[in-house]
């Protein structure tokens, strides 16, 4: 196998590890009732998945003052139902891959640790580390502190996600970003931001970060 060209790989996780949408999705109804903003019908959270969170949050007319506790809310319903959160297929083998080429793997996420390790299941000692509870805005200081954990520069690390704060976060911090085709945000806003891949399969993933060219952003 070719030298690897990062020595970590950090993940975000609800679109990109976990198939979390669909939960979301049937959450957001109940929640915009709760704190008073709008609900989206099925078409227009299509047109979300092609926009930033600001555009979002203005869209969905969320008061800036109750996002705080409209995140604690999901965060406390998502933990709930985090058992019954599947992982997209192939992660399993792909986190297994990863392993056995060396390579070290952390996730970076707006969800708990707890909620994460109870969807993840056998899967979470695969992970060398977590970074959770970040902000909607506040990923760019988790992934600072993996960097400072592993001791590595920014150049060294690859984060992987499927929304394009994921890859503000990374540009943020000077990190490799690549991403995810079958999450949150649709494929051709993330192909917008010049990601270094953009897969189209879990598969892809392990010799991408390993050093392959079985995987490009042309895929």
């Amino acid at each position: 196998m070719a030298e690897a060209r990062w020595r970590l790989a950090v993940f975000d996780f609800d679109g990109t590890l976990a198939d979390s949408f669909p939960w979301f999705r049937a959450a957001l109804p109940e929640t915009a009732a709760r704190f008073g903003f709008h609900s989206p019908a099925a078409s227009e959270l299509e047109t979300l998945r092609g926009c930033d969170s600001r555009e979002i949050l203005r869209r969905l007319a969320v008061p800036a003052w109750r996002l705080p506790a409209i995140v604690a809310h999901l965060r406390a319903r998502k933990r709930a139902a985090a058992g019954e959160i599947p992982l997209f297929p192939g992660v399993p083998e792909m986190l297994a891959a990863l392993r056995l080429a060396g390579l070290p793997v952390a996730i970076a996420s707006s969800d708990s640790e707890a909620s994460i390790r109870m969807t993840l299941g056998p899967e979470a000692g695969r992970i060398g580390a977590y970074a959770c509870g970040a902000s909607l805005f506040g990923k760019p200081p988790r992934l600072r502190g993996l960097l400072r954990q592993a001791g590595l520069a920014p150049a060294q690390a690859l984060y992987i996600g499927d929304e394009l704060r994921d890859a503000e976060a990374a540009r943020a911090v000077g990190m490799g970003f690549a991403a995810v085709s079958w999450g949150y945000a649709r494929p051709e806003a993330l192909a917008a931001t010049a990601p270094l891949a953009l897969f189209r399969s879990v598969a892809e993933i392990a010799p991408f970060c390993a050093g392959s060219a079985a995987s490009s952003a042309e895929s």
